[in-house]
């Protein structure tokens, strides 16, 4: 399996991060991608590739202009005010923004933000830019050859939406391969989310259409990350109604029941007949992730994928969530080979 993958994901790297009510070390830093690597090389996965640099258009294919100006000006904007540390906003538009952002960066921060966890540094633009380039080019040699690949980077992805932040994530990489392939041809593109946490970002790009049908299975909101979004009853808008299908699952799940929900959900894309499949691959739903609250074990990501495997779609996997334990590596590589039949 072909592995795109760039080393300007270590220039996101903020010094600390906000949670719960206090700084802490970042659980989502490049120490992450050295476990992932590690556990990818004892696999055997070494077929690495470097992305081709892409127009900025194909990533504003689902992005908005203003967002993207943001991310790419808020770093000098915060500095020329005279703000210390990275970038941090304290107000927040609680889902009800007026038509344009404040002309104050603090403001503008919280305008373009949903959560305080995700800080931009100065070079955090560079490292989710990079991320978007690897999930473009994957994107296209999906599209050419049929072959899976994996989009091996970081920050992740999956809860940035149209046009804000949060939840360690800047550009949806899910999102901007599955809007490239469909570009590309594709006439339906099927999104399957399996982080612990919720893909609220990706459910909202895609929500009023019914050219990408969407699923995630995660951590219930009632109770975990982003608590606002992810509930059974969110079935997609307009065009899009019945092209969205949410498991939210309980605390301690283990992999019998998280299997029955996946189960469900490749009988869904199954029925929606895609041309190709978007793998939003998190693995903090390992038992002993630091953030997350399910118990898969390390056997049962070799078994998932497999099944995967046994739908016979052409698939993309993109790199999301798993937290501070070496295992994270072998988890991932456990998908991928299952996946593979190895």
């Amino acid at each position: 399996m072909d592995i795109f993958f760039s080393e300007d994901h270590a220039l996101h790297a903020p010094a600390q991060e906000l949670h719960r009510g206090a700084f802490v070390t970042p659980h989502e830093g490049p120490h992450r991608m050295a476990l992932l690597l590690e556990g990818l090389k004892q696999a055997g996965l070494i077929d690495f590739r470097k992305p081709q640099d892409q127009p900025l258009d194909r990533v504003t294919a689902v992005h908005s202009p203003a967002y993207i100006d943001f991310l790419q000006t808020a770093w000098t904007r915060w500095k020329a005010a005279g703000y210390a540390g990275d970038v941090l906003p304290m107000t927040y538009a609680n889902g009800r923004r007026q038509k344009a952002p404040p002309q104050d960066i603090d403001g503008a921060a919280g305008y373009f933000c949903m959560s305080a966890d995700t800080l931009i540094t100065e070079t955090s633009w560079q490292a989710a830019l990079a991320g978007a380039h690897c999930a473009l080019t994957a994107a296209d040699h999906l599209t050419e050859t049929g072959k899976p690949a994996f989009v091996l980077s970081r920050p992740p992805g999956h809860h940035a939406g149209a046009d804000y932040m949060g939840g360690y994530c800047f550009l949806n990489m899910a999102a901007i391969a599955a809007q490239a392939v469909r570009d590309n041809g594709a006439t339906r593109i099927a999104i399957l989310d399996v982080d612990f946490h919720h893909g609220n970002g990706t459910q909202d790009i895609f929500y009023n259409r019914d050219d990408v049908f969407f699923a995630s299975i995660h951590g219930h909101p009632a109770h975990h990350f982003p608590y606002f979004w992810g509930h059974a009853d969110e079935t997609g808008a307009g065009a899009g109604e019945g092209y969205n299908a949410n498991y939210p699952l309980s605390p301690g799940t283990a992999y019998a029941a998280w299997s029955e929900a996946l189960i469900n959900a490749l009988e869904r894309i199954k029925h929606f007949k895609p041309d190709a499949l978007i793998i939003s691959l998190g693995v903090d739903t390992y038992e002993h992730d630091p953030i997350s609250a399910f118990k898969l074990k390390t056997d049962d990501y070799s078994h998932y994928g497999s099944v995967l495997g046994k739908l016979g779609l052409p698939t993309l996997f993109i790199m999301e969530g798993g937290y501070g334990v070496p295992e994270i590596g072998t988890n991932t590589a456990n998908v991928l080979t299952g996946f593979m039949g190895v």
